[in-house]
């Protein structure tokens, strides 16, 4: 396996700067197999889901985790607050800026006071650890000088923050979106459960491999950063009774596969999905287009087979948008 496999032509033209609206109005490439896709709109998705299929969709709830700060120098620097490593969420792990000119002990200031204080750099190297100083509470203080972090191929300003929220985010816990699930409304999952088709809540935090590009030549030696994942016991039985799987993006798999791979529950995955891979839950997946070069595109490979890059084509030929706000695809690994 060669990273190069996974490489294609993305003209920047075709990264989406803005959310459709409404969120169902964005397109749907639905997976035929051998056959031409057909195209469709996210509205549509009942016609391709059956009585009995489960829905499964990650309700974490996105954070404003990115924070403009000032060195006590009167430099710029900048955090992104990946994950709380202590349940007061004082102390995080954290990507800093600049990275290599920070010292351990330094405060960093917003509007003049201290806010972020670097404590040490992670085991992992790449990352520092963190603590906030400001006073309040610490959900508070982000909501009071952090950002939605969006990601670096987002160029435009967010009007409405919100629009990087799925409207069933619960928990605050990550510094990314499951973006897949930003095109559901509440009318289309009411649509859905009226038809017979189940909706199950899991959650992964989404991690550090969001924004970490892959640079092995050979993917597969590709180190994965670990994330937290909980699937309730009632989910995995309800995965087993259900007709279908339909898991609503890449991180929705990652928590399935990972319970049922580890046999807990919850707890912190490294899976690393791609093939020859035994599929143990997913059925179906509806994801938005990746970055070329990724493990989340690895993953698209391991689930639908080379075919993927006929379907990419086509999205790209059409016309799609691509990544966090574009459209969206419908595979079925079942099809020839």
């Amino acid at each position: 396996m060669r990273l190069d496999d996974f490489d294609y032509p993305l003209p920047p033209e075709r990264i989406a700067q803005h959310p459709a609206e409404p969120r169902d109005s964005a397109r749907l490439l639905v997976d035929q197999g051998s056959a031409a896709p057909l195209h469709r709109r996210v509205r549509d998705l009942g016609e391709y889901l059956r009585e009995g299929d489960l829905l499964v969709v990650n309700d974490t709830k996105v954070i404003p985790a990115r924070l403009r700060l000032t060195r006590e120098t009167g430099g710029a620097a900048e955090a992104l607050l990946l994950e709380p490593i202590d349940g007061e969420r004082r102390t995080w792990e954290a990507m800093v800026r600049p990275a290599k000119k920070m010292r351990a002990g330094e405060e960093l200031l917003a509007a003049g006071t201290p806010l972020v204080r670097v404590l040490r750099r992670s085991h992992a190297g790449d990352t520092m650890i963190v603590e906030l100083i400001g006073e309040g509470d610490p959900l508070a203080l982000l909501q009071a000088h952090g950002e939605m972090p969006l990601p670096p191929y987002i160029t435009a300003p967010l009007e409405q923050p919100d629009r990087y929220q799925t409207v069933y985010a619960n928990l605050p816990a990550s510094a990314a979106a499951p973006t897949a699930g930003l095109h559901f409304t509440p009318a289309l999952l009411a649509q859905l459960e009226s038809a017979g088709v189940r909706t199950a809540t899991v959650e992964l935090v989404v991690g550090l491999d969001t924004f970490k590009p892959v640079s092995e030549a050979d993917p597969r030696h590709h180190t994965m950063h670990s994330e937290r994942y909980r699937v309730p016991s009632e989910v995995l039985q309800a995965c087993r009774d259900a007709r279908r799987v339909v898991a609503v993006g890449t991180t929705s798999v990652r928590a399935l596969e990972s319970a049922a791979t580890l046999g807990a529950a919850e707890g912190r995955t490294r899976i690393f999905i791609h093939r020859p891979y035994d599929w143990q839950l997913v059925d179906v997946l509806m994801t938005n287009f990746h970055l070329p070069r990724t493990t989340l595109l690895m993953m698209i490979d391991a689930f639908v087979g080379p075919r993927w890059r006929r379907l990419y084509d086509e999205a790209l030929r059409e016309e799609y948008r691509f990544l966090s706000f574009g459209d969206a695809m419908l595979l079925d690994r079942s099809l020839n």
